[in-house]
C-alpha cells in the first residue's frame, strides 16, 4: 500500500492525487474520493496497471501532518513578529 495526498481538486471534477513514493501523479472522478476527503488530505492506496484500483482516507496522518504545517506557520509568524529596528 501507498501513502496519497490530495493536492488539488480541478473544475470541481477532478482531483489530483500525488504519490510521492513512486514519483506519480494520478487524476481521478471528485466522486471517486473517499467520504470526507478534502484537499490535503492523505490516503492509503493502491495501484494496478498504473491505475487507483482503491484508496482510504489515512486521518492520522492528514492530522499529523497538517499539525507540522500548522506549528511551523506559528513559528514563521513568531519571528516575523520581532524586528530589531523601530519604525517611524
Amino acid at each position: 500500500m501507498i501513502k496519497g495526498y490530495l493536492d488539488r481538486i480541478e473544475d470541481k471534477q477532478f482531483a489530483v492525487i500525488l504519490a510521492e513514493e513512486i514519483k506519480k501523479e494520478f487524476i481521478i472522478p471528485v466522486k471517486d474520493l473517499p467520504a470526507g476527503s478534502k484537499e490535503k488530505s492523505y490516503f492509503e492506496i493502491t495501484i494496478e496497471n498504473d491505475k487507483i484500483i482503491s484508496m482510504k482516507l489515512d486521518e492520522q496522518t492528514t492530522q499529523t501532518e497538517q499539525e507540522k504545517v500548522d506549528d511551523m506557520m506559528a513559528k514563521l509568524r513568531y519571528r516575523s513578529k520581532g524586528s530589531k529596528f523601530k519604525k517611524n
